[in-house]
């Protein structure tokens, strides 16, 4: 390349700095070189395919007419991606790629194909917004409806089969639920439904993809491009939420949430507890969050355990015609698996396994033989603070205001104190949270009020029984 190219090459890039300002040139542009200069045409690449085709698609004639500023004779710009041989060192043994360049002109006309042998194109940086991977099984179809689940799967079936530019019924669905009773089977199901008529953009990620996108961006210096890919989806999916880490990658999220909810775009979340309980993150995200529909899945219970098995079974039988479970066995197996459907659909595959690799039909002995590490013990209630303040507050006839206002009178002071020390003893909310969900506390006072019930309910015995039966009747309602 000629010093005159580079002169002009360096002009271009200043003016096309002034004309998009510093943020957009930076994340766009800065990576673009000048390949050279041949009559009307100019030759430009990037190292990203998702690079080229957001240039061509934004700034084709933004490119185009500050070239034609500097050389009115210029016509056509001719954009293509780099190979990772200028990019990186050869790798030892790499195969060879045909075609690794494929110029398109700006302009849209056809243009020359450029043959190189090379190795293979440098991926995208912002491969995350191809997202996560879709387990085929995990569709609507194979969904199993119970009594717990009956409002998220219509929720979720509603977001799957709206239309671009239908008013949004609630923004964002928040789903949550423990582990293994369906939440990551309906988000995923909503994007095999959205994605296939084609006519909306449904993109599935979890947390742990989106942090990756997200640092992965920052690091190429193409945060902008991710941003603005990202809130270009008609649907955004985003599981295990409760994973996300990082101010950040938190604060784009908050902005990303925003946006899309703001241009009336939908978003679906999951987690496995409400946005209340999710601490890590900013109070501004959590509260966008709970203002849309919070929906929580309950456990499973004996019925809908059944109809999972049987449902699981019958999906096993269309791979293996002879494999047959008794009546009596999925009773049993409803009966004493009760933690999560995964859990039962692991018991099928042992029962499966054992049957076909044995070559013995499937009976109670055997059941019970098989899954016995299954059973588990019953686990206590999950208590939430809003019971321990429920209940303690018509325990000692104030009310729940009364516990969460600045009041210090005695007959506050001590039922707030007690129901501190329960929310430390029966939740797993850190002091800070405690804190937070009793009118705004400091985690210290929250600590005070804690050792103040420990060292009383030694001597006081009435105070001990008090306590005791509050924590009975959290456990029982």
């Amino acid at each position: 390349m000629s010093n005159m190219e580079q002169d002009r090459w360096s002009r271009v890039k200043g003016r096309l700095r002034s004309s998009v300002g510093e943020d957009v040139y930076t994340s766009w542009f800065a990576r673009m070189d000048l390949e050279g200069v041949q009559d009307e045409s100019v030759r430009l690449s990037v190292p990203t395919r998702f690079l080229k085709s957001w240039i061509q698609a934004h700034y084709a004639e933004r490119v185009l007419s500050c070239w034609q500023a500097e050389m009115p004779e210029v016509h056509r710009i001719d954009l293509t991606v780099r190979t990772a041989m200028r990019c990186a060192a050869p790798v030892k043994d790499a195969p060879a790629a045909v075609d690794a360049r494929r110029p398109e002109r700006l302009d849209g006309r056809p243009a020359p194909e450029l043959r190189a042998t090379a190795i293979a194109p440098v991926s995208a940086s912002h491969d995350a917004l191809g997202g996560s991977p879709l387990d085929p099984r995990l569709t609507f179809a194979s969904f199993v409806i119970g009594r717990s689940n009956t409002l998220a799967h219509a929720a979720a079936r509603q977001v799957a089969e709206g239309r671009r530019g239908d008013p949004v019924m609630f923004n964002p669905l928040y789903i949550h639920a423990g582990v293994g009773l369906g939440k990551t089977h309906l988000l995923q199901a909503v994007t095999w439904a959205g994605n296939s008529g084609n006519e909306r953009k449904v993109l599935y990620l979890t947390a742990e993809k989106f942090m990756y996108g997200f640092v992965a961006a920052l690091k190429t210096q193409t945060a902008l491009a991710f941003k603005e890919a990202l809130r270009g989806i008609d649907v955004l999916v985003i599981d295990d939420l409760q994973f996300l880490q990082g101010k950040s990658t938190q604060a784009e999220f908050c902005h990303t949430l925003n946006a899309l909810i703001d241009a009336g775009r939908q978003v679906v979340i999951a987690a496995d507890r409400p946005p209340s309980d999710l601490e890590s993150l900013d109070d501004r995200v959590r509260s966008r969050l709970a203002g849309g529909l919070v929906v929580e899945m309950g456990s499973l219970g004996e019925e809908l355990r059944l109809g999972i098995l049987k449902s699981r079974v019958a999906a096993a039988r269309a791979h293996h015609a002879s494999f047959d479970v008794p009546e009596a066995v999925l009773d049993y197996l409803a009966r004493t698996i009760t933690h999560n459907g995964r859990d039962l659909e692991g018991a099928i595959n042992r029962l499966l396994a054992h049957s076909k690799l044995n070559a013995q039909p499937v009976t109670l002995e055997m059941a019970e033989r098989e899954v016995r590490d299954l059973i588990r013990p019953q686990e206590p209630k999950r208590i939430k603070i809003e019971d321990i303040q429920r209940v303690v507050a018509r325990q000692y006839n104030v009310s729940r205001s009364d516990l969460l206002s600045s009041r210090r009178t005695a007959n506050v002071v001590r039922p707030r104190q007690v129901a501190m020390y329960l929310a430390k003893t029966m939740t797993l909310r850190s002091l800070p949270e405690i804190g937070r969900r009793f009118g705004g506390r400091d985690h210290t006072t929250v600590l005070h009020a804690v050792r103040k019930i420990e060292a009383l309910v030694v001597k006081d015995v009435a105070l001990s029984e008090e306590v005791e039966s509050l924590k009975r009747q959290l456990q029982q309602e």
